[in-house]
């Protein structure tokens, strides 16, 4: 099956979980054998190149059609970063669907060995350390573009200092295929 078959229908699904919310009619959504199959994925929401909105599943615990149908909403109306979506800002909103492969493990030694196997533009990572945890898709790499930066912001994010570095800090690497409205 073409991965563009899948990305239009994931996209749809979307964005018909959106404008239902806002009494809009849907669009035809083609139904694959996919939708059923446990997935993680993220929805992200932009308005004219920023960012609206972005909320997504790390591990996939539901089928995939689920899981895009409640992150778009999530990020639509529940992102703590935004103000619920209007109506009005809808149709000049672009949908995002990135979904993720499972998450593995990077071994290190230290932090500049950790570094030394981000690969720019391809990883999504997830930090942990005890309760905190944070991530950053592979598409956050355009803002970032070094893994110094990329992983000083990611501490950041998980309400760490910029410098803070333990050994039992964590790191795990995915991937994702995306797809994005035009």
């Amino acid at each position: 099956m073409s991965t563009d078959v899948l990305g239009a229908s994931l996209l749809s699904l979307a964005r018909n979980a959106i404008g239902h919310r806002f009494s809009l009619p849907t669009r035809p959504v083609t139904q694959l054998p996919e939708h059923r199959q446990p997935a993680a994925t993220f929805v992200t929401l932009t308005q004219h190149g920023e960012l609206r909105g972005c909320i997504g599943s790390l591990e996939a615990h539901r089928p995939l059609a689920e899981d895009v149908n409640e992150n778009a909403l999530a990020a639509a109306f529940r992102d703590p970063r935004f103000a619920p979506l209007r109506a009005e800002e809808f149709e000049l909103t672009r949908i995002e669907v990135s979904l993720l492969t499972p998450a593995t493990p990077l071994r290190f030694s230290d932090e500049g060995d950790a570094l030394r196997q981000l690969q720019p533009d391809r990883d999504g990572i997830i930090l942990q350390h005890g309760r905190r945890r944070a991530t950053f898709l592979p598409q956050v790499w355009a803002s970032l573009p070094t893994p110094e930066l990329f992983l000083r912001q990611l501490k950041r994010k998980a309400g760490l200092p910029e410098d803070f570095w333990d050994s039992d800090l964590a790191l795990f690497r995915y991937h994702v295929r995306k797809w994005k409205e035009a």
